[in-house]
Order: C-alpha cells, then sequence, then structure tokens
C-alpha cells in the first residue's frame, strides 16, 4: 500500500491530504469525503456520500474536477548497477466541464527529484506515459526509473488508455511478447494479458526495456 501525502486545493481553500495506493485503485479522503478511482482524474465519491456531501465538490461525469491535486510519490532508480529511491512530484489540474462534454482544461506536470538532482516534465501531454517519458530523456546514462513504464514486458492498448495505470503486464507471455514486430501481432496478446499495472510500479520480475519493443517500441 503507498502513501502519498499532498494537497487538494479548489475555489474552496486548499488543505493536505493524503492519497493512498493500493497498486490498482487511489483512495484520497478531502473534507471528511472518500473519493476513490483508478486514476488521479478519475476520483469518485464512494457511493455512502451523501448529496450535501457531494455539493461541496465540483463533479464531472461524478469525478472530481475544477481542482488541483498534488502530490509526492516514491520512486525507484537505477543509478549505475545501483537500485535507489527518488521522488516523483506529481501535480494535476483539472478543469471546469466543458460544453463538448469533457473537461476546459487539464494539466499534468511531474517533476523527478533524485539526490540533488531535479528533472521536470514539459507539462504540455497530459499522460503519464508521456511526461515520464520526456523525464526519462533527460537523464544521464546509467540512471533510469526503474518502473513499469521503463519495463521490457509492459504496454498499452492500442484502443486507447486513461491517464494513469492502464499498462498491460505481459511478464507471463515474455517470449510471444518479445517477438511482437507490429500491431496486427499483438493484437494475439492484446487479452492475455496478466494484469493492469502502474506506470509507476515495479515488481521483482523487472528488466529494461529495450526500444523497438512491442507495440508501443
Amino acid at each position: 500500500m503507498g502513501k502519498y501525502s499532498g494537497t487538494y486545493t479548489d475555489a474552496r481553500g486548499s488543505e493536505s491530504i493524503v492519497i493512498y495506493n493500493d497498486g490498482r485503485n487511489l483512495s484520497v479522503t478531502i473534507r471528511g469525503v472518500e473519493f476513490s478511482g483508478t486514476d488521479f482524474d478519475a476520483l469518485t465519491p464512494t457511493a455512502n456520500a451523501t448529496a450535501d456531501q457531494r455539493g461541496a465538490f465540483s463533479l464531472h461525469r461524478h469525478d472530481l474536477c475544477a481542482c488541483r491535486i498534488a502530490c509526492e510519490m516514491p520512486i525507484s532508480v537505477h543509478d549505475n548497477d545501483q537500485q535507489k529511491m527518488g521522488a516523483l512530484f506529481i501535480q494535476l489540474e483539472l478543469g471546469e466541464p466543458a460544453p463538448n462534454g469533457g473537461l476546459d482544461r487539464q494539466a499534468l506536470s511531474l517533476v523527478l527529484s533524485f539526490g540533488q538532482q531535479r528533472f521536470a516534465s514539459s507539462g504540455s501531454k497530459g499522460w503519464f506515459e508521456d511526461e515520464l517519458l520526456d523525464i526519462q530523456q533527460q537523464l544521464p546514462e546509467g540512471l533510469y526509473m526503474k518502473a513499469c513504464i521503463n519495463c521490457l514486458y509492459s504496454d498499452y492498448s492500442p484502443w486507447g488508455h486513461g491517464s494513469f495505470g492502464q499498462m498491460r503486464c505481459f511478464r507471463n507471455l515474455k517470449r510471444e511478447y518479445l517477438n511482437v514486430q507490429s500491431k496486427v501481432d499483438f493484437w494475439s496478446l492484446h487479452d492475455r494479458y496478466q494484469r493492469l499495472v502502474q506506470e509507476t510500479y515495479l515488481c521483482e520480475e523487472f528488466e529494461r526495456r529495450v526500444p523497438g519493443t512491442g507495440y508501443r517500441g
């Protein structure tokens, strides 16, 4: 169970929060109301929340919006054959509901802090995938985030995915996955993944990703 200290801010003010992560779902209590979801931008009040409690927040399709969520998450870093711990600072801004059915804005920015070094993502993509890879490209040789985003056996669905936590883990089909050369090849494995994992997760079967592997390359 991960536990991340942070802050929640909206038009009514700002307060300290703690986000819990069981590897699949995120949960957080804000102003006495518990929210949960698989993604930072899909946090929904739990079923026991009253109408008055829900009314204290801006919601879009039942999910939190018109707010800023920030937290610090520990992340493993490979540093020239040594595994160390770094910190990933996450800030997500969610806008107001828009006429097109989405939000009028959504911005995600990540900062990796490791030792005395800090590496910031561009904040222009909105997806953990792209923002983490942006940071990875800035890291010096021999340094990489030791997490599913950089694992040899993780991939995304061609159908698309959410902002966070929807990587397919193919550690159960290692040899078959490594033989994938195209999207056509990938469809034969698409629904036979071992489980969905978060980009920042790490298991004992991690292997560094080789460019050009699988569907996502």
